[in-house]
């Protein structure tokens, strides 16, 4: 059954979330040949987002917005991303050649996209009703079968990104026992349907986070992604080709 839509009786403020859009407005990358699903996916998704979406919602994104490899290619794509209604926190994917990673870069690159997107990475987020959102992008855990020879320091630096988001979420209130509701938006799984959790979760669980949204997973790769309660957190995927390129309402306890 689909997830029963929140009104604003149910919740003070209204969260979506979507991740994965790879639109290739200024570069030439076609998505159809992944698949009957990707023809017309940046229109399709452009009037679900502004059906669903009021001016006063917040919409996580997670990652892989864009295959520009730089801002310029990418900078149609983030266009389209700020025409959108609502208020945006993005993050980086593993795509996002265009978004190197640093504080300096990230505040560089704040400046010159759309005022209704705000980036994350090493910092966190208050929303309107209080609720905290910090994160990471994250890797491929370093013992997975397909983690590559550099999947190790990657990992490390990328958990260092989120912890560095959980102390600045600290600083708004969020992050500790009895603090504001903390939700986490990252972009690689952090646990999987057969169970297996990477290095992340223990440091989402000590940072009191409650629900955590991400993507990455594509295809046939979606079955392994977890979706549900564990640990006390709730677990969304929101790879657009899991949510039928609609972004979907998260509700944090």
């Amino acid at each position: 059954m689909p997830t029963p839509f929140p009104t604003r009786q149910d919740f003070p403020l209204r969260l979506f979330a979507i991740s994965d859009l790879h639109l290739a407005l200024g570069v030439d990358k076609p998505m159809d040949i992944f698949g009957p699903q990707w023809v017309g996916h940046a229109e399709r998704m452009r009037r679900a987002w502004d059906e669903l979406v009021a001016p006063d919602d917040w919409v996580l994104v997670g990652g892989d917005t864009s295959w520009g490899l730089d801002f310029a290619e990418a900078k149609p794509d983030l266009d389209w991303l700020g025409e959108r209604t609502g208020n945006k926190v993005l993050i980086r994917g593993n795509h996002c050649t265009w978004w190197p990673r640093g504080a300096s870069v990230r505040d560089k690159l704040q400046a010159r996209v759309h005022p209704s997107i705000r980036m994350l990475q090493g910092n966190a987020f208050r929303l309107d009703d209080g609720t905290v959102v910090v994160g990471s992008r994250l890797w491929d855990p370093p013992d997975a079968p397909w983690a590559d020879a550099d999947a190790g320091k990657v990992f490390a630096r990328e958990l260092n990104f989120l912890q560095q988001s959980i102390e600045a979420g600290k600083l708004l209130g969020g992050c500790v026992p009895g603090g504001a509701p903390t939700v986490a938006l990252v972009h690689y799984p952090p646990r999987f349907v057969d169970g297996r959790e990477t290095p992340a979760v223990p440091v989402l669980q000590a940072a009191q986070v409650r629900v955590c949204v991400y993507g990455h997973l594509h295809g046939k790769d979606l079955e392994y992604g977890f979706v549900g309660t564990a640990g006390g957190i709730r677990y969304h995927l929101a790879s657009v080709d899991a949510i039928d390129f609609r972004p979907i309402p998260i509700a944090v306890p």
